[in-house]
């Protein structure tokens, strides 16, 4: 039986990996659909502490992994298919193998919620992204014109900070006012790097036969109208969603199916504990995902120690 068993090797995955390996706690660490999570789909990270020229994003998940290993992290390649959290020990079945541990930290992360295009997926990391802080900075996109499509607080957020880097940000919305709040909305349609682009949604990125975006195809929600708007990125800024549906019905989550912790990072069920995106749905930062890992791996430790007494 294992001691503690940690779901996803993001940046909370496998900072929780690292705190409980050097706690000689030996975690299991199962990677998931996605081994790295979503940093791995990131070219250049340049906002992780340490790395001043930046980092490549799988780079940066392979030396943390490393880093874990080095004191007995065990990763191991697979996908939970199921959990009974309600007996002990806990007991999950990972690749039809039943597994039984008396900790269990849950990092599965969350997808970014995609247009569904096809040259939306071609153009992935080549000038399609999901995280302005992230790669708005990129040479690619300095001094050009680039879209952000949504109109909620995110979508406002991504489009006033690309304005630091872009000539001009559109911001192309399904309707004809923002969803974001009134100070986001007002702040963002009052910049004059920002121009909206009403009751439109992008029915095709060009262009794949270039290897590279070079605009997008609008159509006009009450004309029918298309067009092509000149670009040279495309951040989709639609929501994200959280990786918690195994857990449903017995993990208290809000109405976004994010993980609700009660207690530092433990979550209504004992000794199963939360950190990373699956739980943070309004910082969603490498640094801050490693902070919560870092907490729940702690937070395991202690709850191992009461248990044992």
């Amino acid at each position: 039986m294992e001691k503690v068993v940690i779901i996803g090797t993001g940046c909370a995955g496998l900072t929780a990996a690292l705190y409980a390996a050097r706690a000689n706690l030996s975690p299991l660490v199962l990677t998931g659909s996605m081994p790295g999570g979503l940093l791995t789909t990131t070219s250049i990270v340049e906002n992780f502490p340490g790395f001043p020229e930046g980092i490549d994003g799988y780079e940066l998940m392979t030396r943390m992994q490393k880093q874990a290993e080095r004191f007995g992290a065990r990763v191991r390649f697979g996908a939970v298919e199921a959990v009974d959290l309600l007996k002990r020990p806990l007991v999950m079945t990972v690749d039809d193998e039943r597994v039984e541990t008396q900790t269990l930290i849950i990092a599965s992360g969350a997808s970014h919620r995609h247009l569904g295009l096809e040259s939306e997926s071609l153009l992935e990391r080549k000038g399609v992204t999901y995280c302005a802080t992230c790669d708005g900075a990129l040479p690619i996109f300095r001094n050009q014109p680039l879209v952000v499509v949504g109109g909620g607080d995110s979508a406002c957020e991504e489009a006033t900070y690309l304005t630091r880097f872009s000539s001009m940000v559109y911001l192309v919305h399904r309707r004809d006012t923002l969803r974001a709040s009134k100070i986001m909305a007002g702040r963002t349609l009052s910049n004059p790097k920002i121009k909206p682009v009403w009751d439109s949604v992008v029915t095709e990125i060009l262009d794949p036969k270039q290897d590279k975006v070079t605009g997008v195809r609008l159509k006009n929600l009450r004309t029918g109208k298309e067009s092509v708007l000149d670009c040279a990125g495309v951040f989709v800024a639609i929501g994200h969603v959280p990786n918690t549906q195994l857990f449903k019905g017995v993990i208290e989550m809000d109405d976004n199916g994010y993980i609700i912790p009660r207690r530092g990072m433990e979550t209504n069920v004992p000794g199963v504990f939360v950190a990373g995106d699956c739980s943070d749905h309004f910082y969603r930062q490498a640094v801050t995902a490693a902070g919560m890992g870092c907490a729940a791996a702690i937070d395991a430790e202690h709850y191992l120690a009461r248990l044992n007494q």
